[in-house]
């Protein structure tokens, strides 16, 4: 099984719902919670540094 390539742009809520499988509302709840990748604001809009991304999973994977 292969993983998804990151891209090189900042993702959307909606993307990062997308490449992890879990819904919307999770990606809404980690953050409200402050347990999920660090996002920040563009104005009105969240979005996550693919690099901050990748280190937050292989935070997770090592704590596996």
């Amino acid at each position: 099984m292969s993983t998804p390539a990151l891209p090189e742009r900042f993702l959307t809520p909606t993307d990062l719902a997308d490449l992890l499988g879990v819904p919307i509302e999770t990606i809404y709840q980690w953050r409200r919670k402050r347990t999920g990748p660090r996002g920040f604001k563009v104005g009105r809009h969240v979005r996550y540094d693919p690099q901050d991304v990748r280190r937050w999973v292989a935070e997770l994977a090592e704590a596996a």
